[in-house]
Order: C-alpha cells, then sequence, then structure tokens
C-alpha cells in the first residue's frame, strides 16, 4: 500500500513512522520540505516529494495530515486537475480534529474521502516530537462517506490498524460534538485560566501572578497543559467545530455559574456550606468514575 502524507508534523510523522515500520510506503510532501527531508535521512519515510503532484501521483491512499484550515485548502488542490493526478482509485483521508467541514467540502467537490481522526496528541509539536507508538490502543475515528463506500473505508482502518490503533465509525457530527466537549473545551478552558491568572491578551500582568508561579506545581502544570499547544492549530480547531464548541462553552459557563451562587452563599456561619460544596466535588468524581 502506498501511502501519501501531505503534512509531518507530530500526527503525520507518528502515523509515518508507525505505517512504514508496518511495512508501508510511505511518501510526505510539505511546503517547506524541511520534514521529508528529516525523516527521509532517519529512514522513517521512503520518498521526500519535490512537490504536491509528486506525492499523490502514485498514491493508494492519500493523508492530509495539516490544520483543519489548510486541509480544506488541500482538498481544493487535490480536486483541481491542472495541479495534480491522481489514481482512479485513489482514497483521501486526514487526521484532523474537526470533521464535519472537511467532509462536506470533500464531496462537493467529488472527492473520494473517507474522514479520519486519531484520538491521540501532545502538547509538542512538529515532526521530531511524532512517535511510532502514538497511537497505540487509542481509537482512530472513521467517518464513511454517504452512500458507503466500504473499500474506500477499509483503506483507512487498514492504516489505523497498522498504527496500532482501534478504528472507531461515527459520522461527522457525532465527532464534532463529541470532541468539542472532551477535547476543543478543555483548550478553551486552558487558555481562558491562563488569561485568569496570568493576564489577558494585552493586558497588564496581575500583581499576584509572580508568587502564584513560583508556587505553581502539577495541578497547574496540568489543567494549563493543552495552552502550551500550536496556537495555529488551536486556532483551525476552533474556527472550524465553532459552533459545537460555542454550545459546550456556554454550558460551562451556566455551571461555572453555579459555582459562583455556592461559593458566595453564606450559610449562616459566614462562610458557604462546606457539605454543599463537598456534594458537587463528590458528584464530579463519582461522574468521571462511572463513566456517565
Amino acid at each position: 500500500m502506498r501511502l501519501a502524507l501531505l503534512g509531518l508534523g507530530l500526527i503525520g510523522g507518528s502515523v509515518a513512522r508507525a505505517a512504514h515500520a508496518a511495512g508501508w510506503h510511505v511518501t510526505a510532501w510539505t511546503p517547506s520540505g524541511a520534514g521529508p527531508r528529516l525523516a527521509l535521512a532517519q529512514g522513517t519515510i521512503d520518498v521526500a516529494a519535490d512537490s504536491l503532484r509528486d506525492a499523490v501521483a502514485d498514491a493508494h491512499l492519500v493523508v492530509l495530515a495539516a490544520p483543519p484550515v489548510a486541509c480544506l485548502e488541500l482538498l481544493a488542490a487535490l480536486a483541481a486537475a491542472e495541479r495534480v493526478t491522481l489514481r482512479d482509485d485513489v482514497v483521501i483521508s486526514d487526521v484532523a480534529s474537526t470533521k464535519a467541514l472537511l467532509v462536506e467540502r470533500a464531496a462537493a467537490l467529488g472527492l473520494r474521502y473517507v474522514g479520519g481522526h486519531p484520538m491521540a496528541g501532545r502538547e509538542t509539536s512538529g515532526f521530531e516530537a511524532g512517535s511510532a507508538d502514538l497511537f497505540r490502543d487509542r481509537p482512530w475515528v472513521v467517518v464513511p462517506p454517504a452512500p458507503g463506500d466500504e473499500a474506500a473505508v477499509a483503506r483507512v482502518e487498514a492504516l489505523a490498524r497498522a498504527c496500532g490503533a482501534r478504528p472507531l465509525r461515527m459520522t461527522a457530527t457525532e465527532h464534532d460534538a463529541a470532541v468539542a466537549a472532551i477535547s476543543h473545551l478543555p483548550l478553551v478552558v486552558a487558555a481562558a485560566l491562563v488569561e485568569t491568572v496570568a493576564g489577558p491578551p494585552g493586558g497588564l500582568v496581575p500583581a499576584g501572578w509572580p508568587a502564584a508561579a513560583a508556587l505553581a506545581a502539577s495541578g497547574w502544570a496540568g489543567a494549563t497543559r493543552l495552552a502550551r499547544g500550536d496556537p495555529a492549530m488551536g486556532a483551525g480547531i476552533s474556527a472550524t467545530n465553532a459552533g459545537h464548541l460555542a454550545a459546550a462553552v456556554r454550558t460551562l459557563r451556566d455551571r461555572l455559574g453555579d459555582w459562583l451562587l455556592l461559593l458566595e452563599a453564606d450559610a449562616g456561619t459566614g462562610t458557604p456550606d462546606e457539605a454543599a460544596l463537598h456534594a458537587r466535588f463528590a458528584a464530579a468524581r463519582d461522574r468521571l468514575g462511572s463513566g456517565e
């Protein structure tokens, strides 16, 4: 199976490492060419293509491994006959964090497309941050086209298994709503937490931040980990899943309002009701434990 990766950052680089180790023929292309040249020198890929046309010419499976907005641009390029020539049986997929816009755009362009999203990542970015075992035992969401194209879906699922992942079929809407809640909302929360404690963009640094920073440990590091990631990726994710993400932010705003009322309530002792606070913390812990 001949795989062409368009993009070779953390996720694309990890796919390249895993697929190549599983015996796939891997070609990679990026606009700068730096990542593919390094990957070729390390023996991680078979071909570092000089152009988009060369990268996809013989591919059975083309995977867009770029931020969501860049993936939309790549779809347009792949649909332009004057820019590339694709095999008649080629399948196009992606590893982006949002699905609905990509699926809709690919269908409008007449491309044979199966959406994909391996559910794994790190706060670091770039090819050298990748790992062949990044996807091991992780879900890899697969969004089949409508009407179904089982041969195309099987090709994408074969890549997921070659990378050690577990293919999981979902619709684009199901995927985008789910990741807005468990991935994109935490990203916004992490950024907002930094703004709250260390100061908003362009604003003055709060007087208490230096002392707080000196005391910060694993709790702060864990809560802000996602804010340390690639800003371009975060912006692309938020822009292409804005509807679902906005709904999640509104719900969070309501829950925070509930917490604020609880903290500001006087239980007759000059302090909030400790039992009520305990109940809220316990309920959150128990909900995570039950998986409901």
